[in-house]
């Protein structure tokens, strides 16, 4: 069946006729905003009586989907690229494409739109609801469409997190018109931009906080044309004035500070109780240095918007740059956190077989892509629970993440401890109120609801405390990172429901004990040997340190409690009105704050010593990844760097390592090793049959280096590299949008 396949076109072949459309009606109810990629089903046939037709499908973004005549259009392309293996001397088996049906999901009415192309023969375009019944298809349906498949095939670009086999993904736009065209229809949609959902971090879409808004911003921002959108902005803003925060976010864009501030000023005075607008003002402020003022402004979007992740987490932002980290930790406190819910995908089905023919001469630089020894991870690396989080949690856990890359571990445990109400406070007050004297306790009820009926100072709050700790989700949240022990997360995040559970689990996942190499094991010896005297001082300071750092959660923990108890023990009953508890998500952060630092901390000081040792240091592809992602994670940029690097002499088939450092390269204006990244970034990206030129992270980093040095020093430097000529071809194109769009550097 090697010829029914097409020559470059990827495809999953169906173990029923037409399984994948029945599917995809079938999961219509369940995509909640953008929709999965456009769906392309083809039926191939011989002719011949007795042959078995074969039915395949694949994923595409990026096509025209304007009208039916686009869609039968490239539904018309694939006819050409079957494959034909027989000889001139015998005619042989020649499979040809009978029919297709072309499905484009529209995010704003909700809808499917099919077109059903017979060869030779119509073309039938029509419309699926969510329950199944078909309906006509009206200008306005193909409007919402075209801009429906628009915004995917921009956002789902470059998401590293959003895979699918055989997803083919096409430029959306070639041509100064296409953009036009784009720019009419979302003048045209704006009003409705909501109805299409808006980035997980966002509680409530919004006119200015949606997808659309999203996509223009992505498109005219990666290449520094901001003018554009300013112009779409300007108009709109004049009958829905909350606008004016894209609109003064495209001026800042173009370093129009002064008509920035002008529209600003002006747009506050009619939407004073926009937070998005407050949110452009904070980061100007924050520019310029202006962080108290900032201050104020972030304070009244928390007010404006207490329900929205984003404004929580803006006034963090501004805590910590001023230095104010308790603060800042109460506030990371408050954040509401909502469910991940990640971008819409088809249902899985299992495919008679699948054909993911190599895309062109570049993808022959690339390593096999078979499972190799460097395709394994020490188990404490696979365990680390933070490349999990997603979404509001991610995002919180960065925020947690620079915390402790400013103030360090030891200071963030000491201030979460002045914030936050210990277990082991918890404990001693409800000790010292089961000792009171019976006669003075005699009128003191705590009740179901937490109120007590004393009128005695602290009680109250004692009450309250009591209540919620004998409730176990709440005595979590009050549970520090006392003991690696004794609050240990599991799988998801969530900590443990009691003391005997907590330790099983910790037990369980190796957290005492945790190594990350069986050097780690020799050196743990080292270290016993170290504490008892039979080792030298400079490699007994490696491991003291290293060590130290895996106890300080312990350590800061009984510093908080037995300073706490101490006073407690010699005046009043403690109170705790000067304190809150501990939401137990952030509880949970924490712990994994812990981990990631814990395995850092190993990782470095083996570094420290097998370099003293003048021993070369080995680790896995995998594990180096893991260990870049964990360096850029806690802010250790160089480090993480360095080990993506590492992970480079790896004959590991991985993009990631190279998408990490086209960035870091990028942003450091170091031409010649971009390129050359850029090149190994292109082939993984053609091998995944992502056909495009823009918006990709390659064109944006092309076009950051050619705002410094121009477009023409990036392709003399691109000829200079010697690369054959379909590669080159590949890699000009970038450069080539560049020209036709007038990105700036293009003329220089």
């Amino acid at each position: 069946m090697a010829d029914a396949s097409f020559k470059d076109v990827p495809e999953i072949f169906e173990v029923e006729l037409t399984e994948s459309l029945t599917a995809r009606t079938e999961s219509l109810s369940t995509f909640r905003e953008l929709g999965p990629p456009d769906l392309v089903h083809v039926l191939k046939s011989t002719g011949r009586s007795g042959q078995r037709d074969l039915g395949s499908y694949h994923y595409v973004s990026g096509v025209d989907a304007s009208s039916s005549a686009s869609l039968a259009a490239y539904i018309n392309s694939l006819t050409y690229n079957i494959e034909d293996d027989s000889g001139w001397f015998s005619k042989g088996t020649s499979w040809k494409v009978k029919s297709g049906c072309y499905c484009c999901f529209n995010a704003f009415s909700r809808v499917d739109v099919r077109v059903d192309v017979k060869i030779p023969g119509g073309v039938q375009a029509y419309v699926v609801d969510l329950r199944g019944e078909r309906h006509e298809a009206t200008a306005e349906i193909w409007q919402e469409t075209f801009l429906s498949a628009l915004l995917r095939a921009i956002l789902y670009s470059d998401d590293p997190t959003y895979w699918l086999e055989a997803y083919r993904k096409l430029d959306p736009i070639t041509n100064p018109e296409g953009e036009l065209r784009f720019l009419q229809a979302a003048e045209a949609l704006f009003m409705k931009g909501w109805q299409v959902g808006s980035d997980p971090e966002i509680q409530v879409a919004t006119v200015v906080s949606n997808h659309l808004t999203a996509a223009i911003m992505k498109y005219f921002g990666d290449s520094g044309r901001y003018q554009y959108a300013a112009n779409l902005f300007e108009k709109i803003s004049a009958r829905e004035p909350e606008v004016a925060s894209l609109l003064a976010r495209s001026y800042l864009g173009m370093n129009e500070e002064v008509k920035a501030v002008q529209i600003m000023s002006s747009a506050i005075k009619q939407t004073p109780q926009s937070y998005t607008l407050l949110h452009v003002q904070c980061d100007f402020l924050r520019g310029k240095g202006k962080y108290d003022w900032a201050l104020k402004l972030a304070r009244q979007a928390v007010n404006c918007a207490p329900s929205e992740f984003v404004t929580w987490e803006k006034l963090t932002e501004i805590y910590i740059d001023l230095g104010q980290y308790e603060n800042a930790l109460l506030t990371l406190n408050s954040c509401p956190m909502f469910t991940y819910n990640g971008r819409d995908a088809h249902r899985n089905l299992t495919p008679a077989r699948v054909h993911l023919p190599p895309k062109g001469a570049i993808v022959d630089i690339l390593p096999e892509r078979v499972k190799t020894e460097d395709d394994e991870a020490d188990p404490a690396l696979l365990r680390l629970p933070a490349p999990g989080l997603r979404g509001t949690w991610a995002r919180a856990y960065s925020l947690l993440t620079r915390l402790v890359s400013q103030i360090g571990w030891d200071e963030l445990l000491k201030t979460r401890s002045s914030v936050f109400v210990m277990e082991e406070e918890y404990r001693m007050q409800k000790a010292q109120a089961d000792t009171r004297p019976q006669s003075a306790a005699a009128g003191k009820v705590i009740h179901e609801d937490g109120t007590v009926t004393s009128p005695q100072r602290g009680d109250s709050l004692q009450g309250s405390a009591a209540h919620k700790t004998e409730n176990a989700d709440d005595d979590a949240s009050t549970r520090g990172v006392a003991s690696p022990t004794q609050s240990a997360p599991d799988e998801d995040g969530e900590g443990a429901a009691n003391d005997t559970d907590s330790e099983t689990l910790a037990n369980a996942n190796g957290i005492p004990t945790i190594r990350i190499s069986t050097e780690s094991a020799r050196e743990k010896a080292a270290a016993e040997k170290e504490a008892n005297g039979n080792e030298n001082a400079k490699e007994n300071g490696v491991k003291e340190s290293a060590g130290e750092s895996l106890e300080r959660p312990v350590q800061a923990a009984e510093n908080n409690q037995d300073g706490d108890g101490g006073q407690s023990a010699s005046q009043e009953p403690f109170s705790f009105s000067n304190k809150r508890l501990c939401e137990r998500w952030l509880d949970n952060l924490f712990m994994v704050l812990y981990e990631d630092l814990r395995v850092w901390t190993i990782f470095r000081a083996e570094v420290a010593h097998f370099k003293t040792q003048h021993v070369a240091y080995r680790k896995t592809g995998l594990e180096w990844e893991i260990l870049g992602d964990l360096g850029l994670r806690l802010h250790h940029k160089e480090e993480a760097k360095e080990a993506y690097q590492r992970c480079l002499d790896t004959p590991r088939y991985s993009y990631k390592p190279w998408s990490k450092l086209l960035d870091m390269y990028a942003e450091e204006g170091d031409i010649q090793r971009t390129l050359q990244v850029a090149v190994r970034v292109a082939a993984y990206q053609w091998g995944e049959y992502a056909e495009m030129t823009y918006p990709t992270q390659i064109a944006r980093c092309f076009f950051k280096l050619g705002q410094i040095h121009g477009h023409a020093k990036i392709s003399y430097s691109l000829l200079s590299m010697g690369l054959p000529d379909p590669v080159l071809k590949i890699m000009e194109s970038y450069l080539q949008y560049g020209r036709t769009f007038k990105v700036e550097g293009y003329d220089f």
